[in-house]
């Protein structure tokens, strides 16, 4: 039993959920007080280094999210298993639960490669990924900001690639994209924030991601949303040193051998 039913399809949910999540929690983030003390870069930096309005950000996450919306109505009405009267019998919780985590390592996997490939590509580095690296210093709502396509192969079709072979209900997928996505707004929050639960069970965090967004670290850490187990496999991993600095806050250090 979940509180949408009888009131909306999980369909619907698993379309629309992840979507207002992501406005939800990264505006949270958007409407927090400065909090100097536990930023990773500067908010001078910020207005310095990045290279596009939040205008304009907002702008191209909300195609990106169009895109996305389209993509999973079509991807639920495929796949759709419910039965005559409409429901579909969900699977045990343990059973789930494995699904959960085989949909984070295929998105995982998924991800490292079509991202390291966009570095690797100069084409398309310069003319597609680029744009999501005009926020060197990232922050919340640029999150999902990127270039369409980058938006439909690397993050949309990478959740139907994780749906499909994870072999999830709708329902299920509803709590597993809104997780991806809260967690993909947190990656590029720029706070190193006391107690976050990210920091503390996922060694990919925000410092780990705002490694990747700096000029010096753009060559490693491509691993994105959940572990950081492919970049340590093929020699991308890079760890790093969170200095205090002078002024207040945090600077993520990459520490080299």
């Amino acid at each position: 039993m979940v509180f949408w039913e009888g009131y909306i399809s999980d369909e619907s949910m698993g379309t629309f959920a992840p979507l207002v999540v992501y406005w939800l929690y990264a505006g949270f983030y958007q409407l927090l007080p400065p909090l100097d003390k536990y930023r990773l870069h500067s908010r001078t930096e910020e207005n310095e280094k990045n290279l596009v309005p939040l205008r304009s950000v907002i702008k191209g996450v909300l195609i990106q999210q169009f895109v996305q919306a389209v993509v999973a109505r079509l991807l639920f009405l495929v796949t759709s298993k419910a039965s005559s009267p409409g429901h579909t019998v969900q699977p045990s919780l343990p059973v789930q639960v494995v699904q959960f985590i085989v949909a984070m390592l295929v998105m995982d996997t998924w991800q490292y490669f079509v991202h390291r490939y966009m570095h690797q590509n100069k084409f398309l580095y310069r003319h597609i990924h680029s744009q999501h690296h005009r926020l060197v210093v990232p922050y919340a709502i640029g999150a999902l900001y990127n270039h369409p396509l980058e938006g439909l192969l690397l993050d949309t079709f990478g959740g139907a690639i994780s749906f499909l072979i994870s072999g999830m209900t709708a329902r299920t997928a509803v709590f597993f994209f809104c997780f991806a996505v809260i967690k993909t707004v947190d990656d590029h929050c720029g706070l190193w924030l006391p107690g976050n639960i990210f920091h503390l069970l996922f060694q990919n965090n925000t410092a780990y991601h705002d490694i990747h967004h700096q000029l010096q670290g753009t060559k490693f850490n491509y691993s994105q949303p959940f572990f950081s187990i492919w970049d340590k496999l093929l020699g991308t991993y890079v760890p790093y040193t969170l200095v205090k600095r002078p002024e207040g806050g945090f600077e993520a250090r990459l520490k080299k051998d």
